[in-house]
């Protein structure tokens, strides 16, 4: 009862890091990113800064014997990486080519996605009920978030590629922790610093595409680095609850919960940056809101229908008679004689 207790306090933990990192980095990029702001409008090479630190957090948390390192074949690894790293570039150049409405629904696709490919790699099924929930929250965050919707060719096929890739590497966060017995932080440290080099390398190059301007001409101002800084501290503990949360959960449960941060990033905006907020966007968030709280209640009955079940299983019991026990006994008996006689008695 205890464990059960400390293990939901954990769990508490890691989605309350996720949420309250997730919306503080969007809240400092506006800072940084916006024309009101400092105008550092390099999102690419931004977020090579962000992977760049948690690699060195995670280098000097090996060095120091905090965390420890297991192996992973670095194919595994570097394919990881490009999948990461093209989720990121194409998520980019989708918000570039079409309009805030269709992004918004690119997004909002990844939870039929994820479900889909979670179904086809590893042949997960889910319930009508969480299916329902599921639906519940895509429909209250695209009343709350889809505005104008435009579309191009191009701009459709960044989309569709940054959907897979981002499902995939969501998927595969989880995936590679099972399969190498690997924990959240252990395997952040070890794919951080792939995507920290190779965004490092072409980030500038494709932020020039997306927006036209060279890195190497901003002009950086003390406010600027001390915002850049920021955005890569809350980087580092919303990269590490994602590892987290996915490896306690799933890819869907991150997907579907995570929709709380366009929640509260409404709410804040209107707080903190008099975003206007509609009764169309309080309607969406209310029912963003309880299709979540139906999903969790729906994840929770799934959980202990599984498990009644599995306790429900017929335990298969082998019978021994008196006479087989005394024979094992006295072959066990003789066995040990022999090996003692012989010098060979091989030590358990």
């Amino acid at each position: 009862m205890a464990s059960e207790k400390k293990s939901a306090v954990s769990d508490m933990g890691a989605w309350a890091m996720n949420v309250i990192s997730s919306v503080g980095i969007i809240m400092a990029n506006k800072q940084v990113m916006s024309r009101n702001g400092y105008d550092f409008r390099f999102a690419t090479t931004l977020t090579a800064f962000h992977f760049t630190l948690t690699a060195l957090v995670g280098f000097v948390s090996n060095a120091t014997g905090y965390s420890a390192a297991k192996e992973v074949p670095l194919w595994e690894l570097l394919w990881f990486s490009v999948v990461a790293n093209t989720s990121i570039v194409g998520m980019n150049l989708s918000l570039m080519l079409n309009s805030v409405g269709f992004y918004q629904i690119s997004k909002l696709s990844m939870i039929p996605v994820v479900c889909v490919m979670e179904w086809i790699l590893h042949n997960k099924k889910y319930t009508r009920e969480v299916k329902a929930a599921v639906v519940v929250v895509v429909i209250g965050v695209g009343v709350c978030t889809v505005t104008d919707v435009k579309v191009n060719l191009k701009g459709f096929v960044c989309a569709a590629v940054a959907v897979l890739c981002t499902s995939l590497q969501q998927i595969s966060i989880g995936s590679l922790q099972k399969k190498y017995n690997v924990g959240s932080f252990e395997l952040l440290s070890k794919t951080a610093p792939i995507q920290a080099a190779s965004l490092l390398a072409f980030g500038p190059f494709a932020d020039y595409y997306l927006n036209g301007r060279n890195l190497l001409e901003y002009k950086f101002s003390s406010g600027a680095i001390l915002f850049i800084l920021l955005s890569c501290i809350l980087a580092v503990f919303c990269n590490l609850s994602q590892y987290l949360c996915i490896g306690r959960f799933s890819a869907v449960s991150f997907q579907v919960l995570g929709h709380m941060k366009t929640v509260c990033v409404l709410i804040l905006g209107w707080l903190l940056f008099d975003s206007a907020l509609t009764a169309k966007n309080i309607m969406g968030m209310s029912v963003a809101v309880i299709g979540m709280i139906i999903y969790s209640w729906a994840v929770e009955v799934a959980k202990q229908t599984t498990a009644k079940s599995l306790s429900m299983m017929p335990v298969k019991e082998t019978d021994f008679t008196e006479e087989d026990v005394s024979l094992l006994k006295s072959g066990f008996e003789t066995n040990g004689t022999k090996d003692i006689e012989l010098g060979g008695a091989t030590k358990q």
